[in-house]
């Protein structure tokens, strides 16, 4: 048994525990596959990560992102949040970005004030949902027929499917049904209506994953980067918005999504909520 530094921190807020947490292991070179995964489990959370030495002679440092369930190629608070931990651990990057090497490649991080953002990674499927999962999304998310106002593939590594509802409130009020779900990775996004919706927010966005140990994510940047690609490419959102998510679980979580030229960055704010030396 080795001690390892650890961090818990809270993803896409300002204030602790309204974020989306994560579990970091840092310096985990010499943990096994099987060591990570269980650990994983162990902490019931959407993801846990652990940081290596890189690889790659640009990278300043290797991620791997586990949830209860699978290793992922790439994930957006885990990112965040793994980058926040090293920096507050003493990591210096070797340019004026973090530069983070994962399964999809290398990530560009960007420090903005207090805040952290990375740019959007490659769409590895994109284009329209196939008919049989679009219908079994929509009864596992209780929806009416044509309730579902538009659909696509947004996925970046985690699997994601998006689906676009016509107001925020029928978001807010999904219940799913997680058995009919079972397979799916699901987002589903509304926008918000300034003069009815009492939100600083411009969509309004929940994320579903079935069989997972947290069936829905409080906060999610992969599937948030994957949607910004979607309705920036078709016209559908502003250069800069806000995203909401987490309102039904008691969170408060802001994603900020920013286009700069062909460029998609996708931000927040991480705190520090735990710290301390992991027994493992």
């Amino acid at each position: 048994m080795r001690q390892f530094d650890f961090r818990q921190v809270d993803v896409f807020s300002t204030q602790p525990l309204k974020g989306n947490p994560l579990a970091v292991v840092l310096g985990a070179d010499e943990l096994s596959d099987e060591r990570m995964a269980a650990f994983a489990r162990w902490t019931n959370l959407s993801e846990t990560t652990f940081v290596l030495k890189p690889r790659h002679p640009r990278a300043d440092y290797r991620l791997r992102i586990f949830t209860t369930l699978e290793e992922l190629p790439f994930a957006g608070h885990p990112t965040l949040g793994s980058c926040h931990a090293w920096l507050q651990a003493g990591g210096v990057p070797q340019g004026e970005e973090v530069i983070q090497e994962c399964e999809v490649g290398l990530v560009r991080i960007r420090r903005q004030g207090a805040d952290l953002a990375f740019l959007a990674p490659p769409l590895l499927r994109s284009g329209a949902v196939e008919p049989e999962l679009l219908e079994q999304a929509r009864r596992g998310l209780g929806l009416a027929p044509g309730a579902i106002v538009e659909a696509q593939w947004v996925d970046n590594g985690a699997g994601w499917m998006a689906l676009m509802l016509a107001e925020r409130q029928q978001v807010l009020e999904l219940q799913p049904d997680y058995p009919q779900l079972q397979g799916l990775a699901v987002g589903v996004i509304a926008p918000c209506d300034p003069q009815r919706d009492d939100t600083d927010a411009q969509f309004e966005v929940r994320a579903f994953i079935a069989g997972d140990g947290m069936p829905e994510d409080p906060a999610t940047g992969s599937l948030n980067a994957g949607i910004a690609q979607w309705l920036l490419g078709a016209g559908l959102a502003p250069s800069s918005y806000v995203v909401s998510q987490g309102l039904s679980m008691g969170r408060a979580g802001r994603i900020h999504v920013q286009q700069r030229g062909e460029e998609i960055w996708i931000g927040g704010a991480v705190v520090t909520c735990i710290q301390g030396r992991l027994d493992l």
